[in-house]
């Protein structure tokens, strides 16, 4: 694998890594903590999961993170599941929030650009007042620590305020984005019993406004706990009957109070994307998302306060969470509430250019739509301000790494990354001093001990293995919601390999360090022993113009045998004829290997998706071999429930 990118795509130039926080870091930490001052970002990985304690500690001198009780240790217990991190301390995750405010408060914390594609600041002062107004009204309605407040919102500045006024009373954050339905809402909501639910009318997307007052009033009356409901009016209408004006409750000019919590008090509840049962409801802590996301944000992506920071998402996606956190390195951060591709596929390089973004993030879709729309970034937008394009939501196939460095820049620092909801953060990605190779995510980020493992347990180099985390990271589940055993998240993650997060992707680890990612292991190809991840089949086979999207499933047959089918969702005009199924083929066999070439490739209508967009395998899997459709999938995670139907009648047909 390492030998397949004998050349790096690019390399940062001396000045970069001479001025970038994690070299800065990184001699600091050699003076004050034994860190190796040589040997660059290998050197300090190795350090930083060899030396696990004191790497923390320094990561929380480094960015002066403010204990208001100090911690006894750093790691009481490393144990997993159970790590306990610097037990005994007190602090506040917005706090450090809103700290910039001090010293920056007529500049911009927040910029909103909906699909006008005008942006619109909100100020630090402006943010940490609303903010305490909100904090203070929270309190006056009898929310207290560990009380969950919910947010059915978009992407807007409300949502940032909400969810920082929940962190500062000591409450405990979970949102949902609007375009879910009720049922999706519900499926999440009642598991967690919310005191406060705060709302929007409805929202604009694609051209459109899309009325939700019915979906909130279902809500209200679905959620018995519900003590207050705070009405946001985006489509300008009245507030329901009992419901509060969120003006109201943010007018106050009022210096916010910050409830100081243990180190690992719940700060927000996330959610799994829930195919095959209920979603799982992921708690993580106050603190340890602060220590991992200052981390991940500030020596990784190397943000700081001159950083505008702009990642295309919605508040049911686990980025926006991630995206609010560049408040921790005084970024300026750009919400952006609208459809990914309108009015044309190239909105978003709009909102780039029109926000002065500086680390612009999206998914590898979207880079995969703009290469097969023939999209010009560079030639269209100025874009001279980005010095980082991110990726995630599925591995970035290597075209898309040439199409960004050829039509954005090409001394454009490209960092595909790769991590889950499970941990609100990174396993491996972006390292701005080191080089990027087609294909390859950077390296394994600082404080993981990231490997891949045969199935006895065995490290693997240049080989396919599972995706495994030896040590604890401070933003692991502290516990799933109603897990009171904690046997559920047991088995998520620790019951294939004792003690050992097992992720669930299958990965290489290359001899230079880098990592690829080939795809779920759950929904692995497996042909006469030879393990696939779906991801190397889509992007080999979406590279063809015809192919919009592809799914390919593997089905272990009753006989012993193995079916694998391709479903191909064509683009307009295209027709799966002879040819087109042999170019499929032959691209499979001449990139791939001949032993993955599928047994039938099927037209679809369409790709069924998660509502965060990942394409949905193992249902379809489950379907396929004769599971009936509501058992095999939740229909409230689904983009379009009625795509699932031509595949149940297929299994039908099959059967």
């Amino acid at each position: 694998m390492s030998t397949v990118n004998p050349q790096p795509l690019w390399e940062p130039d001396p000045d970069l890594i001479a001025e970038a926080q994690v070299t800065r870091f990184q001699a600091w930490a050699a003076e004050h903590h034994g860190a190796p001052a040589d040997g660059g970002y290998p050197a300090l990985h190795r350090w930083s999961v060899d030396h696990l304690e004191t790497f923390w500690k320094a990561v929380t001198e480094w960015f002066d993170v403010r204990f208001s009780t100090p911690c006894t240790r750093v790691l009481g217990d490393r144990t997993m599941p159970g790590a306990q991190w610097f037990p005994g301390g007190t602090l506040n995750y917005a706090e450090h929030a809103l700290r910039a405010a001090a010293t920056r408060g007529d500049e911009p914390a927040l910029l909103y650009v909906d699909e006008s594609h005008e942006p619109r600041p909100v100020t630090w002062s402006e943010l940490r007042h609303q903010v305490g107004s909100l904090a203070a009204e929270l309190r006056a309605l009898g929310v207290r620590p560990q009380d969950r407040v919910g947010g059915y919102l978009p992407n807007i500045p409300q949502a940032v305020v909400a969810l920082l006024a929940t962190a500062a009373v000591g409450a405990v954050w979970t949102s949902c984005a609007p375009d879910f339905g009720a049922r999706s809402v519900l499926d999440r909501f009642q598991q967690v019993e919310p005191v406060v639910l705060f709302t929007v009318d409805g929202y604009r997307y694609g051209g459109k406004e899309h009325d939700r007052r019915d979906t909130v009033a279902e809500l209200r009356g679905e959620l018995p706990t519900l003590r207050a409901v705070v009405h946001i009016p985006l489509l300008g209408t009245e507030a329901p009957e009992g419901a509060l004006e969120w003006a109201d409750l943010t007018s106050a000019r009022t210096e916010p109070v910050f409830e100081q919590v243990p180190f690992d008090h719940p700060l927000w509840v996330l959610y799994s994307s829930g195919t095959t049962g209920l979603p799982k409801a992921i708690v993580q802590s106050q603190g340890g998302i602060l220590v991992e996301h200052l981390k991940q944000l500030g020596l990784q992506c190397d943000l700081g306060p001159r950083d505008r920071f702009f990642w295309y998402t919605s508040t049911g996606w686990m980025m926006w969470n991630f995206l609010v956190s560049g408040l921790l390195t005084g970024t300026t951060v750009v919400l952006y509430d609208g459809s990914p591709g309108y009015p044309d596929t190239g909105a978003q390089w709009r909102v780039a250019e029109r926000t002065g973004a500086t680390l612009y993030g999206t998914s590898a879709a979207y880079v995969m739509a703009c290469r097969k729309a023939g999209v010009h970034p560079s030639r269209d937008f100025d874009l001279s301000r980005i010095r980082c394009v991110a990726t995630t939501g599925s591995p970035l196939p290597p075209d898309g790494f040439r199409w960004l460095h050829d039509e954005v820049r090409d001394d454009l620092w490209i960092a595909s990354v790769s991590g889950g909801t499970d941990v609100c953060s990174c396993f491996a990605g972006a390292v701005p001093t080191l080089p990027v190779y087609l294909g390859e995510l950077q390296a394994p980020c600082l404080g993981t001990d990231l490997q891949s493992w045969d199935p006895s347990g065995e490290p693997l180099t240049d080989e396919v293995g599972e995706l495994v985390v030896t040590n604890p990271m401070p933003s692991m589940p502290v516990r799933f919601w109603n897990d009171p055993d904690g046997s559920r998240y047991h088995d998520s993650y620790f019951d294939t390999y004792p003690g050992v997060w097992r992720h669930g992707d299958w990965i290489t680890v290359t001899a230079r360090g880098s990592v690829v990612i080939h795809g779920r292991s759950d929904s692995t190809l497996n042909r006469q022993g030879v393990r696939m991840g779906s991801a190397d089949i889509y992007e080999a086979v979406e590279r063809l113009p015809e192919i919009k999207e592809s799914l390919v499933i593997g089905i272990e047959q009753p006989d012993g045998g193995y079916w694998m089918p391709l479903f191909v969702h064509l683009v307009p005009g295209a027709v799966l004829d002879d040819a087109l199924v042999k170019r499929i083929k032959q691209t499979i066999r001449d990139q791939l290997s001949p032993r993955h070439i599928p047994d039938e490739i099927i037209e679809a209508p369409g790709v069924p998706h998660t509502l965060t967009g990942k394409r949905i395998e193992v249902p379809v899997k489950r379907m396929l071999q004769g599971t009936p459709l509501e058992k095999a999938v939740n229909p409230g995670s689904v983009d379009d429930l009625g795509l699932l139907r031509f595949y149940e009648e297929l299994a039908r047909k099959r059967a």
